[in-house]
């Protein structure tokens, strides 16, 4: 028998995920660049702080209108920066009359994640 029939659903080896992790290997050109993507939109105060509020909220969404107040900024300011974060792919939004509520996308989430966990780390979880 070879390795791979002995591997039981859900017990996949993590290292060999689809996508490697930072002590893992090099990033090619194109990972590089998505990535970069992502972390140039969390590389803000502002928008790091939206996205926690928007993938801490009970029920995995919120209304802009509970966002804009935690800030002192405009409101057309905090549209910007969660425009910024949905053109990322960190969160989505739909509009349900004259309020837009806005979700995290837990696989962009995921993959950061699974490139910043380091080898020592994913070993242990498994």
């Amino acid at each position: 028998m070879s390795k791979q029939e002995l591997v039981v659903l859900g017990q996949e080896d993590r290292s060999a995920a689809c996508c490697p992790g930072l002590t893992t290997a090099p990033l090619d050109e194109n990972r590089a660049v998505e990535l970069a993507k992502l972390f140039k939109a969390l590389g803000d105060p502002v928008r790091l702080r939206l996205l926690s509020m928007i993938a801490s909220r009970a029920g995995g969404e919120v209304c802009v209108c509970d966002l804009t107040p935690a800030f002192d900024l405009s409101q057309p300011t905090i549209s910007h920066h969660l425009k910024l974060l949905r053109q990322a792919g960190l969160i989505d939004c739909e509009r349900r009359g004259t309020w837009v509520y806005y979700r995290v996308l837990p696989g962009t989430l995921d993959r950061l994640s699974a490139f910043l966990t380091t080898t020592q780390a994913a070993e242990a979880t498994v």
